[in-house]
């Protein structure tokens, strides 16, 4: 047994292997299948009992993850030995084995370790010394058929000697689950036998190759997981700063050191006693966490999803703080101990260098071009930067901002001896936090034409940038729980930093050719970056973060050597981070309210070329799949207008301009005799050529011509631009259209993302809705394509009771479920000179922008336009709207009932029959 299996208290309380054995004993059977069906039902009854008792344990103590995982491993040796006696002593008994006939039972892998989370395979290995006789051939089958009778998910091998040894030395997931192998029951002197073959015959000799294949392991397993251990639903085992990475140190320390704990790694040098207690303390967390997810799901489940995260936070007894759930404590917390993960993988792996690299490259590292002249002080180890003495930074302590600085300047990597005395004395930052030079140095590295991202995710995991900067420091590890984010605020603004660079530097040229452009134009450089750092910077506190930001801003920007002026700049850029986006994506910016409302707050070109970058970085920041080419599409609009009304003032001149501009430019497309062309513009309103890109004006009117007089057209087809489907509904316009489109394109397993609703002055809809699949994809094959215009049809026709086909399908995302969304409606008659602007906050669901719709068209208001925004498991959709005379909804009693319909819909509930319109 393990060294925990051996301390753990009152095994007994788990399970009585000597009273069971008595039982087991006492079984009268008339055959074979009889006993081991008896025995099964007995065992069963003592893993049922086991399990209950952890479980109990669990809920008295569920802070105590290594002692979780010790108890499931003793309870399932327990079984093993129990199994393995009554199969070899009554089922299938052998009172004379040849030396042939020997067999031993091992625990290999994570078991082998002694560690096991409720619901995970029992990894076990048969050895026989030569080739398998039939005996024990017969007992393996039998011990296989009973675990799988027990419903236990089993990993197993049978092997002889040598085959265990050929396979060890070809297969490296063989060898290091061998690593780990543990005796169970059976042979002792066959499992010493192979224990001393594994290490003469596989482990000698190739610690260094052994090293560099768990490590291209790992690297390959973080890209799968995301490569960020800071990923909102991350997976506890196999994820970066997970139980996998610890495991890993302990292999590798296990196979160079001998190692047979991991308290041992502190006697080979590899850890100090302060780390090993950090490691034990990230193990037993994580390992609670593992268990409590077994538990929950009743299965092997190893993702930290929203809905469990919940549930494991009160299962932990974390508490709600002011502007704090406990939930987000939870997560916090958790991404402190993968941080600490990744620290302690640093430190280790540069021991290892020193021991087994010393003579040849470093492992997977890079190897320096040249050699910087300047170091100040600091010396060069291998190519990287180092200490040249321990108490280097407490001599002077702005050596521990200068240190990233260097590394910035000379693209050096940092030694991770340096790193670890930089995470040790990071505590003396708190004494120059004022200094100039401090402060210079800093804004140096943040504001680098080099590689930000890079150096200042190494300042966080040495814990020096959360104590320079304290307001950042509050947000480290911090998990916002909605499905929009994908990593901790943290790692989400260094991600921006990190974009803003390369956007600096044209490398994303092709996805974002206006901010490109735009950021050889401006004059406050260092004011962006500096507002980057700081735009999500007091999120968590019980407030506006914009508002709270801003005030940071002020404090925090004249100490980092910025102007008034620049201050300023910073202080307006983090108030109004999120202005565009929601402008863009919420309101209609055909309507030129919104273009003068937004510039009223903007006021000048270079705030709105800060602002169009600041939005583009942190949208894109906020994980894969967020940034889309309708999004950029919206933020081009946005800014081509706004920018047109602070370059000319507030005039119309210039709309009017790019409304001729469009409709020169389609005449020029399309071929079109000037008569056939004044036809198509005298049908179209002037709010029409401005919401609508050059493209889509193209496609309309192409549509519009192939259907001549006829009645309904549809068309579907890809926009790969916007990385959506186009389409687009021509029809007799009549009440409720727009409603049952929406519904239509949900049940053909649509999700809208942007619909514009325009009437031709001569009666007809032209409706143009951008589609995507559940998964943010555009519907790209024919039959998909086809079933959306079939779906709209029926609709159309009254084919199929499409309300109750709306209630039968699924939820696109059944993780939205884990979130509780208040449905919320705001009306704002000042936000257009034309129209009502409604906006719905409410949980994303099934058909949402239907039911919305609906109970617009039930409430008889006729919507000129309507803007879904979806940010996970959160939707915003905004219409504008009118009466059906075509004027604003002023009456107060009517707003009220509007609201109450809307609220009834958000919700799915069905509104009260006595919900009428005024």
């Amino acid at each position: 047994m393990t060294a925990r299996i051996d301390s753990l208290p009152h095994r007994r309380a788990i399970i009585d292997r000597r009273a069971i054995a008595d039982d087991l004993a006492a079984i009268e059977a008339k055959d074979g299948a009889a006993l081991r069906g008896a025995t099964v039902q007995r065992l069963k009854q003592a893993l049922d009992a086991g399990r209950a008792e952890i479980e109990r344990r669990m809920a008295e103590h569920p802070t105590r993850g290594l002692e979780l995982a010790a108890a499931q491993a003793f309870l399932i040796d327990q079984i093993l030995r129990l199994l393995y006696d009554v199969t070899t002593t009554r089922l299938h008994p052998n009172a004379n084995p040849t030396a042939a006939e020997r067999l031993v039972l091992i625990a290999v892998g994570g078991y082998g370790r002694g560690e096991m989370a409720p619901y995970s395979d029992v990894d076990i290995g048969f050895l026989t010394p030569w080739k398998q006789p039939a005996w024990a051939e017969q007992v393996i089958e039998s011990i296989l058929y009973s675990l799988w009778d027990l419903g236990l998910k089993v990993g197993h091998s049978s092997r002889s000697l040598d085959e265990m040894i050929r396979q060890a030395k070809g297969d490296i997931t063989v060898r290091t689950a061998l690593l780990e192998a543990r005796y169970i029951w059976g042979d002792t002197d066959l499992y010493e036998e192979a224990a001393r073959r594994f290490n003469a015959e596989v482990q000698a000799d190739t610690a260094r190759q052994f090293i560099a294949d768990k490590l291209a392991e790992r690297e390959a397993r973080h890209k799968k997981m995301g490569d960020s251990r800071y990923v909102v639903e991350p997976n506890v085992k196999e994820g970066k700063g997970g139980l996998r990475d610890l495991q890993t140190l302990f292999w590798i320390g296990k196979y160079a050191y001998n190692v047979r704990y991991a308290a041992d790694l502190v006697d080979a040098g590899l850890l100090t006693a302060a780390e090993y207690r950090q490691f034990q303390r990230a193990e037993n967390f994580l390992w609670a966490v593992r268990c409590h997810l077994h538990a929950i799901a009743k299965r092997a489940e190893d993702r930290l999803t929203f809905d469990m995260q919940r549930e494991i936070a009160v299962r932990m007894r974390y508490a709600d703080r002011p502007g704090k759930a406990a939930v987000e404590r939870f997560m916090q917390f958790y991404f402190l101990q993968a941080k600490a993960v990744g620290d302690l993988t640093g430190v280790f792996l540069a021991h290892l260098d020193e021991s087994f690299a010393a003579r040849g490259r470093r492992f997977g590292l890079p190897s320096l071009r040249r050699r910087p002249r300047k170091l100040h002080g600091f010396v060069l180890d291998r190519g990287r930067l180092a200490i040249p003495t321990d108490d280097f930074f407490a001599e002077e302590p702005v050596r521990l901002i200068e240190l990233f600085q260097l590394a910035d300047l000379h693209g050096l990597e940092i030694h991770p001896l340096a790193m670890r005395a930089a995470a040790r004395d990071a505590k003396l930052v708190d004494d120059i936090r004022r200094d100039p030079r401090a402060n210079t140095l800093f804004l140096d590295v943040l504001s680098s034409p080099r590689d930000p991202e890079t150096v200042l995710r190494w300042m966080n995991e040495a814990g020096v940038f959360g104590r320079f900067v304290p307001d950042f420091g509050r947000v480290v590890a911090q998990m916002q729980f909605d499905m929009y984010h994908h990593y901790t605020v943290d790692e989400h603004t260094i991600r921006a930093i990190g974009l803003l660079a390369k956007i600096e530097k044209g490398e994303l040229r092709d996805d974002h050719p206006l901010a490109t452009g735009i950021m050889k134009r401006l004059v406050s450089r260092r004011a962006l970056y500096v507002a980057v750092l700081i735009h999500d910077i007091a999120k968590g506190r019980g407030g506006d973060h914009s508002v709270l930001g801003a005030e940071v801003a002020q404090r925090l920007c004249p100490r980092l050597g910025l102007t008034p002026a620049e201050t300023e700049t910073v202080a307006w850029l983090v108030r109004y981070h999120l202005l565009m986006s929601a402008t863009a994506f919420k309101r209609d910016l055909a309507d030129f309210k919104t273009i003068l409302d937004f510039c009223e707050i903007v006021k000048s070109p270079e705030r709105l070329r800060l602002l169009l970058v600041l939005t583009v970085v942190d949208i894109r920041a906020v994980g894969p799949g967020v940034w889309n080419g309708w999004k950029r599409q919206l933020l081009t609009t946005l800014y081509d207008a706004a920018e047109e009304v602070l370059r000319l003032g507030h005039k119309h001149k210039g709309r009017g301009e790019r409304i001729a501009a469009k409709q020169d430019d389609l005449k020029r497309v399309l071929g079109w005799d000037e008569a056939a062309f004044r036809k198509l513009v005298k049908r179209l309103p002037e709010s029409y050529w401005i919401a609508e890109p050059d493209d889509v004006l193209a496609r309309n009117a192409a549509q519009m011509a192939a259907a001549g007089d006829a009645s309904l057209s549809i068309e579907a087809e890809v926009y790969a631009e916007r990385g959506a489907t186009l389409v687009t509904v021509y029809a007799t316009d009549h009440p409720g259209l727009f409603y049952r489109a929406a519904g239509a394109i949900h049940v053909a397993g649509g999700n809208i993302i942007d619909a514009r609703i325009h009437t031709t002055r001569d009666g007809m809809a032209l409706d143009n809705f951008l589609v995507q699949d559940p998964f943010g994809r555009p519907f790209d094959h024919p039959e998909q394509l086809a079933r959306i215009k079939t779906a709209i049809e029926d609709a159309f026709a009254n084919r199929g009771q499409l309300i109750e086909r709306l209630k039968a399908k699924p939820l696109p995302r059944t993780r939205a479920e884990a979130f509780e969304v208040e449905p919320n409606v705001f009306v704002d008659n000042a936000a257009s000179n034309r129209f009502t602007v409604i906006e719905v906050n409410a949980r994303d669901g099934p058909a949402l922008l239907n039911r919305l719709a609906r109970a617009l068209f039930e409430s008889r208001t006729t919507i000129h336009s309507a803007h879904v925004a979806t940010y996970g498991e959160r939707a915003v959709d905004t219409f504008y709207v009118t009466d059906l005379t075509g004027d604003k909804i002023a009456n107060q009693q009517r707003l009220r009932s509007l609201e109450k319909r809307l609220l009834d819909a958000a919700a799915n509930r069905e509104a009260p029959a006595d919900v009428e319109a005024a």
